[in-house]
This record gives C-alpha cells, structure tokens and sequence, in this order.
C-alpha cells in the first residue's frame, strides 16, 4: 500500500490514571480522547488508538515519559514504539508534568498565561510529584517527590494537576485548577521538551525491588 504523507502526528500519554491520545493534521487536532481510567490502560489504549481516524496513523509520534504511573507509563512507550516501528516513523517523548501545565493553562483560559505555574500529581504512597513551569511550558523547577505538607510549602499561586485541590486547600490560598495530562494540548509543548531519548521519568524508586535491595 502507498503511503501518502499527510504531517500527521499522534500523541499518546498513559503515565497517569488517565489515558489520552490525540490526532493531528498540518498542526490542526483531528481527533482526541481522554478516559480516567485509573486501571487497565493495557486493555484500553490500543482500541482508542484504532478509534481514530485511519487507526491513528500519523508521519510522528508523540509520548508521555512520566513521572506517574510505572505500568501505565511502560505501556504507553511500548505502544509508541510498535507503532513507530511499523509505521516507519520516528517517536519523540516528552515529560507528562509538562503536558499537565499546558492542559490546566488551556482549561484556565485568559490570565493563566503569566508567570509560574505549579504542577502537583499523584505520585502513590501519599506522596506528589512537583514542579513548576513558566508562561512558555518550560520547567522552571526540578522535579520532585514531595509529602503533601512539603508541597504546599511549593511557591506559585496557579497549582495544576490531579493534587491542585488538595495542594491550594492544605496550604490555604491559590487557585486550583483540577486536570489530567490531555494530548490534545500536546503540539503546545516546546520543541525543546521532545526528546527521541524515551528513557521513562519515574520520579521515584519502583514499588517492586530484588530481595535484599533498599528503596533509593
């Protein structure tokens, strides 16, 4: 079959408990889908994928590294790189957090744009996943692994993410804004986020450890 290139991009991120995938075409979105899934991101992605238009193919690949989930984020790099080798296209990755400060901005709307922004998801074991963003999408922290106590001590009055309620209520001021990371604001990433190093962002130590070995 020829392949006829149409600058399509597919974006997929599974780090999270949810699960997003998104379609572009010439930089404009075709389709996309975001499901909180919490579980089960192995027996869903691929049929959202096969939702999309022509299955999803796309000329470029785009996916999540994390931090968040160890298995949905595996899933969602095994995903891509299938995809990527059978369709002969490269795959790009791209940090979750970062994608979770451009979807709270966009739901924000007007006046979300200016200054930092903190990020603050679930990290599991009750801890949050923190790090801060500037106007453009770009860090302006190093992540971190936080306690909730430790975080709400975090500077920033606009908080995004799965934590953002919890974060502003715990240290009493703020403006939260609850989001999960949506790849339909992905081609909104600074180029200079995408990577085609898709070496996973875990954030912290795995729950499972070799007998005998200690949690870094």
């Amino acid at each position: 079959m020829t392949r006829i290139s149409r600058n399509r991009t597919l974006a997929i991120d599974s780090a999270t408990e949810a699960c997003s995938m998104a379609l572009f075409e010439n930089d404009e979105i075709v389709a996309g889908d975001l499901r909180i899934l919490g579980r089960g991101h192995a027996e869903a992605l691929v049929p959202m994928i096969a939702e999309l238009p022509d299955r999803g193919r796309a000329d470029r690949i785009l996916v999540g590294l994390g931090p968040g989930s160890f298995t949905g984020l595996r899933i969602g790099l095994a995903a891509a790189r299938a995809l990527g080798l059978a369709w002969n296209c490269p795959v790009l990755g791209f940090p979750t957090l970062a994608l979770v400060a451009l979807t709270g901005r966009g739901l924000a709307g007007s006046g979300s744009e200016a200054g930092q922004a903190l990020v603050a998801t679930t990290a599991g074991h009750g801890e949050w996943f923190c790090q801060s963003f500037d106007a453009a999408g770009l860090p302006a922290s190093t992540l971190a692994t936080l306690a909730p106590d430790v975080a709400s001590r975090r500077t920033g009055e606009l908080v995004l993410g799965s934590q953002a309620e919890a974060l502003v209520a715990q240290r009493g001021h703020g403006t939260a804004i609850s989001c999960w990371p949506d790849t339909r604001f992905a081609l909104q990433l600074p180029h200079t986020l995408l990577h085609a190093d898709l070496a996973p962002i875990y954030g912290r130590a795995p729950d499972a450890r070799l007998p005998g070995e200690s949690r870094a």
